[in-house]
């Protein structure tokens, strides 16, 4: 593979710097060393539900009305949540293995369309995931600095947002490897501090559980059982950003080392037994300790000051100052998230014609680059709109996960109930996802009719003009698709009408390779497979420039994106395809009576693919000339320029800049 800057040495060198040299394609090892074991994808894809514990159940105990020791119901609903959205997503792990999460799931066990609405649930989602993570983060560091310092949060949290983007253009390990110090400080000292407050409480344990009763008690007598009830499902619904993230395993599975399935299952429980026991301890100890809500300060902050306050000055304030930064460090940490599964899920999309299909291609990173770009500047605006509200953020946060839950559950149920009576374990998994839609399908409408006032609506406004946006590329990709069509029968029938003129043609006879003829023209067509547009170029040249061009290059550039880049399988597949699409040219060629040669290459720029090959046959062959073929619409559709490639420009301006001449032949698409 080259690098993309080739020829441009000063950007060069500022790129390798700033986001890394490019990584070779062509290394076998490269799958293995840029997958991810369980202890490293618990960090990368489960610090965003493990990190939820310093939002999710802030929120339940603020919905508790004064009655904190309510909170401990609350964290028991929230546990048992927990552990049954993570085995449902056990079972989707298992089921499909190749990744994809919820738009998957919505896709083939329910429709593409039902699929699609979950998979534009997910990208806000994890545009969400982003933003949240890093005001959430934000909030936690000003925690510990004085009131007048809170003006500088939203740019503090935009600029954690830019590094955040610039890390993540350089690679998924190296992003999650360089955070796992942050991550281990953050497990380390909530767990002690949890332990810790419990424990000292517990040495008076009977006058705890006294007043424990007489609270609960109290909270009855005065709002009755019902009145109660209403409260804890309340907060429970309230606290739904705790469940966020647990899709996140599923949805990064082609990131997770072989074998794929035991590694995500080992690290969906590491994360649910995690998440568990924070959410948990937490809940209990605010309880404990019946903690204020303070305007500047987080409750986990308020949580910290009330257990620390008997130990000296320097200790207490050197330990909330470390478990702070941790925290907010580890929220910087989840936003990891949004970068990895969001763009992940865009690639899906983009290769099922729902959203534009450069959002499948890769950087010389190996990395989804426009998603990574697109998911942060989005975090960014939505930064900025909301001022970092992280009350508000939930909001969307909460509606849009669920969405995607709900479907995810529901497309379960359905499979196993096609499937009962085949496996022996159909009822059991069943009653899984059954109970998983059940309270997924609850949260997500209590949010919404409880929050929709207060900002839930525009989740929804955004969600369905996302899903809009989607529909409108479908039908523009299938309508193109059935004028390519079109576009390759014609050329095919131009070229079987051509063949019939040639002397001594036989299409039931294999042709004989025709040997280089030096003193003709070389003409050397780009393809980007074996199609209209190659075919197209090709039946041109010989139309408008007869008799001078009597040699034929064919040069093929396999693009690699996400969905080839999944395994050494698939990429092996993809070369033999790339190879076979210059043999048949090579083929045609020789049916002409010319020489025919193909070249091809596999990486992720093609501009810079087709560079490398042309300066070595600039050199061999002067006396020849560049052809291409570009797609041209009769009808401007309003995203044309995003939804197709225009490479043949890039390529024409990179080849004028040293001189080389190129013509491109429009292609024109009623």
């Amino acid at each position: 593979m080259t690098d993309a800057t080739d020829g441009f040495p000063i950007a060069g060198k500022l790129k390798n710097i700033f986001i890394g040299k490019a990584k070779t394609i062509q290394d076998k090892s490269i799958f293995h060393k840029l997958s991810l074991v369980a202890f490293f994808a618990w960090i990368g894809l489960g610090a965003d539900g493990i990190s939820s514990s310093c939002y999710g159940p802030e929120e339940a105990f603020r919905n508790l009305q004064g009655h904190p020791m309510l909170a401990i119901f609350v964290g028991l609903g929230t546990v048992f949540t927990i552990f049954i959205i993570s085995t449902s997503y056990s079972q989707i792990i298992k089921l499909f293995p190749q990744g994809g999460g919820g738009y998957l799931v919505g896709s083939k066990l329910l429709s593409p369309t039902v699929g699609m609405i979950s998979g534009c649930a997910l990208i806000i989602d994890y545009v969400l995931t982003i933003t949240i993570s890093v005001s959430s983060g934000t909030d936690a560091l000003f925690s510990f600095f004085p009131g007048s310092m809170q003006t500088y949060k939203l740019g503090i949290a935009v600029v954690g947002v830019c590094l955040l983007i610039l890390l993540n253009l350089r690679g998924v390990k190296e992003s999650v490897v360089s955070l796992t110090p942050i991550f281990v400080v953050f497990i380390a000292s909530h767990v002690f501090v949890i332990i810790y407050a419990i424990a000292i409480k517990a040495n008076d344990f009977s006058a705890v559980s006294i007043e424990t009763s007489n609270q609960v008690h109290a909270s009855i007598h005065q709002l009755g059982v019902w009145g109660t009830l209403f409260i804890i499902l309340k907060a429970y619904s309230m606290g739904a950003g705790t469940f966020t993230g647990i899709e996140a395993v599923s949805n990064g599975m082609p990131i997770l080392r072989e074998p794929k399935v035991k590694t995500a299952k080992r690290t969906m429980l590491l994360m649910a037994i995690s998440l568990s026991f924070i959410v948990m301890g937490l809940m209990v100890a605010y309880a404990l300790y019946n903690v204020q809500i303070s305007d500047t300060k987080t409750l986990n902050a308020v949580l910290f000051d009330s257990v620390t306050a008997s130990w000296s000055p320097f200790w207490s304030r050197s330990f909330i100052l470390t478990t702070l930064i941790s925290e907010a460090t580890l929220l910087f940490v989840a936003a990891q998230t949004g970068f990895i599964d969001g763009p992940r899920i865009m690639a899906n999309m983009a290769i099922d014609k729902w959203f534009p299909k450069k959002f499948a291609s890769l950087s010389d990173r190996l990395v989804t680059m426009n998603g990574v770009l697109l998911m942060g500047i989005s975090a960014i605006i939505l930064m900025v709109m909301s001022k970092g509200s992280v009350q508000l953020l939930v909001v969307l946060y909460s509606i849009n996960v669920f969405i995607t839950f709900s479907i995810s559950q529901l497309g379960m149920v359905r499979h196993w109930w096609i499937e009962r009576g085949k496996l022996a374990s159909w009822k059991r998994k069943l009653t899984v996802n059954g109970i998983g839609f059940i309270l997924t399908t609850f949260i997500l409408i209590s949010v919404t009719i409880i929050k929709f006032g207060e900002g839930g609506w525009i989740t929804l406004v955004i969600t369905g003009f996302f899903i809009l946006v989607a529909v409108n590329i479908k039908k523009h990709y299938f309508k193109t698709a059935v004028r390519l069509q079109k576009v390759r029968m014609k050329a095919l029938s131009e070229l079987h009408d051509a063949l019939s003129h040639v002397e001594d043609y036989d299409s039931h006879k294999i042709p004989e390779s025709v040997k280089f003829n030096p003193e003709s023209k070389t003409a050397i067509i780009l393809v980007s497979g074996f199609g209209g547009t190659g075919l197209y170029s090709f039946l041109r040249i010989n139309e408008n420039f007869k008799g001078i061009y009597q040699n034929y290059i064919f040069i093929r550039i396999g693009v690699i994106n996400s969905k080839i880049y999944r395994g050494s399988a698939e990429l092996d597949h993809f070369k033999h395809t790339v190879k076979d699409d210059g043999r048949k040219y090579e083929k045609i060629a020789n049916q002409f009576g010319f020489y025919g040669k193909s070249m091809w290459t596999i990486g992720t720029d093609p501009v810079s693919e087709v560079y490398q090959i042309v300066k070595k046959l600039t050199r061999i062959l002067p006396n020849s000339t560049f052809f291409g073929g570009q797609l041209v619409f009769s009808k401007t559709f309003f995203m044309s320029q995003l939804l197709h490639n225009h490479t043949i420009f890039s390529i024409q301006k990179r080849f004028f800049k040293f001189g080389i001449p190129i013509v491109i032949f429009p292609i024109k698409i009623e």
